[in-house]
């Protein structure tokens, strides 16, 4: 429950205690701060508490903006503040030493809220003022300026401003002219009917395991049927985002499932893809895999240099500069962005191809893409890196830390090496312990003990690229260097063993591991930090996991290989789940919603 303190005189004619009851808010009302203050001691522990100068003028959707976004402690609008039950004792403390300046009298003048607001200010909490556009939030004066203010209401509509900051402000070139124009009106159709953006999400993936399911079964009509969901199901994606900004229902719940539950929709539509061409006799696990760990670790890439940049200082770049200026040009802006093939445009182009033509076709087209546009933005944020002059900060060499998910052997080895490498030694020992690994994976025969030997080498370059922290110009680059290391040689080591069920086995195994990834982002985008050490500990950290996946396949046999992969499999998704799961329905958990890639 809510409760408003409307603090001062009534003024006739105003519709304020209706619109607060219409956003589910106890209303009461305060004579005078003091009265205000014993309101607030009044009202219960576990309720949020808002104080609203009884003089406001404005739209409704400005108030809820103000009052009831849960993902902020504290927030204000002109005229009213905010404070969920974890920051009450800071609103109340900044009431009391109003009430006491100010002596308890009536509020004939100036507004308690505001005041409020700025005691806070004072004392350095943290007070979200989310930003209003045309929507009118004011505290008038006098009458005059009270009808200027009213007439400003009536000028803009609230309703249509609601819809459009529904929508992301930057989104693909697909989803903005194809999908948000008819999207939002669906999300404004389940915020009336009480839908929460969990239950339209949990649809989305369903409706995209129901096309994974028609693509499986091989035939013609199950492709079209397959693209046709897909479609729909991506409709649903961009419709829960838009649900929760709408009705501003975000929930920690919601961001686990939105968090990860796209990865889940694309990864199970790959599978169902390799599944119905293995039907019609064709045999494309290896790329259902290949665009798996290509799509990841392109994520990756963007997760990575975004935390190492997240809050670095004296940022100045030539290439940021040209960048900046491109998008000053329209088209280019759009041209930009479809290049770098979104998850609006990449879902498009699988469920049209997945329709006309293909499994094998598919996978063709979208390897492709994804490595163009892997190339072109990779590119793009090396040469960032390189002509930048930025002091990165202690919490973005952590993020790096973090997202690198070294295990114990990287730690062992790292105690007895110390000492860290310079500069670009850094990157570039990670991409060579990597690339050393997969060669090794990849050119000899199967049950060779030469991929040993270049996982040992792996464990030893993964602790000297993590010895010191990761603030060089290019240490981004590290995370997504060990990702690349430990897909590829899973992968390349089910293509040596040639058996049927390698390669599902493998995707099975990436799967469950890059859950384990993109967890570890989520929980870092949320402040939340990393999984627990014990967690990675208990999975063997990457260098762990590929030294074990390259040990199994010196000593089994092929096809004892694949079942020890699937264990492997089984494994690891179980204990990552479940404390993923324990970690995303507890309290801790960040209430976001998240917005991921650019749909």
């Amino acid at each position: 429950m809510s409760t408003a303190i409307v603090t001062g005189q009534p003024v006739p004619g105003s519709s304020l205690e209706n619109d607060l009851r219409s956003l589910g808010f106890d209303v009461r009302v305060a004579a005078d701060a003091a009265e205000a203050e014993t309101l607030l001691a009044a009202a219960p522990a576990g309720d949020r508490v808002a104080l609203v100068d009884a003089r406001f003028v404005g739209h409704p959707h400005a108030l809820r903006l103000g009052l009831t976004d849960p993902r902020f402690p504290l927030a204000a609008v002109p005229g009213a503040v905010t404070a969920q039950p974890p920051a009450r004792p800071e609103l109340t403390r900044a009431v009391a030493r109003e009430t006491s300046a100010g002596g308890g009298t009536t509020l004939a003048v100036d507004s308690l809220a505001d005041r409020v607001v700025t005691a806070l200010d004072t004392d350095g909490c943290a007070v979200h003022r989310p930003e209003l556009g045309s929507l009118v939030a004011a505290v008038p004066a006098d009458p005059q300026a009270r009808n200027e203010a009213r007439q400003a209401v009536a000028a803009v509509d609230d309703e249509a401003v609601r819809l459009k900051s529904a929508v992301k402000s930057r989104d693909g070139f697909f989803t903005t002219f194809f999908i948000s124009p008819y999207s939002r009106y669906i999300a404004r159709w389940c915020a009336r009917r009480g839908l929460t953006p969990n239950q339209v999400t949990t649809a989305s993936l369903l409706t995209a395991l129901i096309a994974a399911g028609c693509a499986a079964t091989g035939t013609r009509a199950g492709f079209i049927a397959a693209g046709v969901l897909l479609i729909a199901s991506f409709v649903l994606d961009c419709t829960d985002g838009q649900l929760a900004r709408y009705a501003l229902k975000y929930s920690t719940l919601g961001a686990w499932l939105d968090a990860t539950f796209d990865r889940a929709k694309e990864y199970a539509y790959y599978a169902g893809l390799a599944l119905g061409a293995a039907r019609g006799g064709d045999d494309v696990w290896a790329l259902a895999l290949g665009a798996m760990v290509l799509q990841t670790c392109r994520h990756v890439v963007d997760f990575s240099f975004n935390e190492a940049n997240h809050d670095a200082t004296a940022n100045t770049s030539p290439t940021a500069a040209l960048s900046d200026k491109l998008d000053s040009v329209g088209w280019t802006v759009w041209v930009r962005r479809m290049i770098v093939l979104p998850i609006g445009e990449r879902w498009a182009m699988i469920a049209v191809l997945t329709a006309a033509t293909t499994p094998r076709i598919t996978f063709y087209v979208l390897l492709i893409g994804c490595a163009f546009a892997a190339t072109y933005t990779t590119a793009g944020r090396v040469l960032r890196s390189l002509t930048r002059k930025a002091r990165r900060t202690d919490r973005a060499a952590q993020a790096l830390a973090d997202l690198a998910d070294s295990g114990p052997l990287t730690e062992a080895v790292r105690r007895v090496v110390k000492r860290g490498l310079p500069g670009l030694a850094v990157p570039a020992v990670a991409f060579l312990g990597g690339a050393a690994v997969v060669a090794c994976s990849a050119l000899t025969g199967f049950g060779s003990a030469l991929p040993v030997i270049g996982a040992l080498v792996y464990v030893l370059t993964s602790a000297l690229a993590v010895a010191r922290p990761l603030k060089g110009a290019l240490d981004w680059l590290v995370p997504p260097f060990f990702r690349a290391a430990e897909y590829g040689t899973v992968l390349a080591l089910a293509g040596k063993a040639g058996v049927n069920g390698a390669h599902p086995a493998a995707f099975g195994l990436v799967a469950a591991v890059a859950y384990h990834h993109y967890d570890t982002v989520y929980r870092i985008r949320g402040n939340a930090g990393a999984p627990p050490a014990s967690l990675v500990r208990a999975i063997g950290g990457h260098e762990g996991r590929t030294l074990l996946v390259a040990v199994l396949a010196a000593v089994l046999t092929a096809s004892q290989f694949t079942v020890a992969l699937t264990v492997l499999a089984v494994a690891v998704a179980l204990v990552v789940l479940v404390e993923s799961i324990r970690f995303w329905v507890s309290a801790g958990a960040p209430a976001v919603h998240d917005e991921g890639e650019p749909a």
